[in-house]
């Protein structure tokens, strides 16, 4: 049996072995969900914000930047065990409004404006884009550096079906159907996703839990040992710099921000919470877990670096170590755990999307041209989302191929984040401003907001040109701004002097005495 087939046989039995973990907990979703797992599990499925970018681009990025790999994790656990009123506040509006997606709660809180919900459907959908190519281009890549190439350049004519990432596609397409697209629930809750999912989550910490040991007291005696080995080898002061310039603050911001905006995080996190001590177990699970996850990470970086060299892709150092160091059934655990990074993410993110796109895009335009289908509005609700979720699985494809082995992990998975970090200002407004909903009536509180918005930024803007003026005095005066108008908008018009109390409003004032 040749490697290749012995590594798709064992890729194809482990996607068997989380569809019968789905369909176990579908079946036992009444009692798990209400017992003292159900908060664990929950726990363990926010751990999906963990993928391939995690996996392999973590380690990529602390070989390569520094310490500020750490920050994708810092904001996502801060969000998680300072913010969970705000998490606890969007679960309850979510289920008072029946919410099925991220547009369908932006919506709600904006007078479910129609509008609201297709805007949102199409930045997430081209946003996330990018970070579903990740995850083919992290599959393809290990398992051509496992198994063999079976690629094929953009310049070239073959058929794309002779492309890892397009077969690596075209199963997660399959995957993906089978593991949540298989009928539609009024609720959209899949409890037995979220079982295999919180599955997925322990194989892909017990795999890098096994590669970091390995590496420090196999490959070596000890971490003193590696550390003597990269400062004779390696010199590279980035190992230990953070982010210069503020960066590190900005993308702890936007980590987190993208925490709670990600379509599938959104999905995981408030659609399938039905737990009332779900948020309670995740305040300390999940940093937890962020931290256990990211423990070896800067450790197999310095040892890829001094085994390896600088030349070697340093997004497969996870999988390299364990291959140059002879322990071949370690790199296909390894490569398990990248495919179950790689799949939950996929399957959730295609799932949440094609219910926004089928929801919010293309169903009410077949309703509008054909009232005749209501009687079966269910089958031909089915039949859109599966082929949206091909479709956005197609799309990804031709972006991988577009940028394929131009960017490293961690800059595709930014592209992303910045592209659903822009619902953040509507989600936090949404939340806290009561009088939001009254926003298709009346734009011109929104237009204010936008000019001062603008005119903060460029204050802040000349605030790092003039040392004279601090950094972020525009974010300040911006932030009570903001504050005063939230108290209530407009501001009170301040009475002209002389003007008695009890007066005429309609009068004019007359000077005082």
């Amino acid at each position: 049996m040749s490697q290749s087939t012995l590594i798709l046989g064992l890729s194809v039995a482990y996607l068997g072995l989380l569809f019968v973990v789905a369909h176990f907990g579908e079946r036992r979703a009444v009692n798990w969900s209400r017992s003292r797992a159900g908060p664990i599990i929950y726990a363990l499925s926010l751990a999906i914000y963990c993928t391939s970018w995690t996996f392999y681009g973590a380690v990529g990025r602390a070989a390569t930047v520094g310490l500020d790999f750490t920050l994708i994790y810092v904001g996502p656990a801060l969000v998680v065990l300072f913010g969970w009123p705000v998490l606890a506040k969007i679960v309850r509006l979510a289920k008072r409004h029946n919410v099925t997606s991220i547009a369908d709660f932006l919506a709600a809180r904006y007078g479910k404006s129609r509008a609201v919900a297709v805007t949102v459907t199409l930045i997430a959908t081209i946003g996330v884009l990018p970070y579903v190519a990740l995850q083919l281009q992290a599959v393809s890549t290990t398992f051509a550096a496992l198994a063999g190439p079976i690629t094929i350049s953009p310049a070239t004519g073959q058929p794309v079906w002779y492309d890892t990432a397009f077969i690596v596609a075209l199963l997660m397409a399959v995957f993906t159907i089978l593991f949540g697209v298989r009928h539609v629930q009024a609720s959209e809750q899949h409890r037995g996703m979220m079982l295999a999912i919180a599955f997925e989550s322990i194989v892909k910490l017990a795999a890098l839990l096994a590669v970091g040991p390995f590496v420090v007291w196999w490959m070596f005696d000890g971490p003193a040992d590696l550390v003597a080995m990269v400062d004779r080898a390696v010199q590279n002061p980035a190992l230990t710099a953070l982010a210069p310039n503020g960066n590190w603050l900005a993308i702890t911001i936007l980590s987190g921000l993208a925490f709670l905006c990600l379509p599938r995080q959104f999905h995981v996190a408030v659609v399938e919470h039905d737990h009332p001590k779900s948020l309670l177990h995740a305040r300390w699970l999940f940093p937890l877990y962020m931290l256990l996850i990211n423990l070896f990470v800067v450790p197999i970086a310095l040892a890829g670096l001094a085994l390896l060299g600088p030349g070697h892709n340093p997004d497969l150092f996870v999988l390299s170590l364990p291959m140059s160091g002879g322990n071949d059934w370690l790199s296909i655990f390894v490569f398990i755990g990248g495919l179950s990074a790689a799949t939950s993410m996929v399957a959730v993110a295609c799932m949440a999307l094609s219910g926004m796109v089928g929801n919010e895009l293309v169903m009410p335009l077949i309703l509008r041209r054909d009232e005749d289908i209501k009687s079966n509005i269910g089958r031909r609700a089915l039949l859109v989302r599966r082929l949206s979720v091909i479709a956005i699985l197609l799309a990804a494809y031709a972006y991988h191929r577009t940028i394929a082995g131009l960017l490293p992990l961690a800059t595709i998975g930014m592209v992303s984040f910045c592209a659903v970090a822009n619902f953040a200002p509507a989600l936090v407004l949404g939340l806290y401003w009561r009088r939001m909903h009254r926003v298709r009536r009346d734009r011109r509180p929104v237009r204010r907001l936008l000019r001062l918005v603008r005119r903060r930024a460029v204050a802040d803007a000349r605030a790092w040109q003039c040392p004279a003026r601090p950094a972020g005095h525009g974010a300040a005066r911006l932030g009570r701004s903001i504050a005063a108008r939230l108290r209530g908008w407009p501001r009170r018009q301040p009475r002209p002097p002389g003007r008695r109390l009890a007066a005429d409003p309609r009068a004019r004032a007359r000077p005082a005495p």
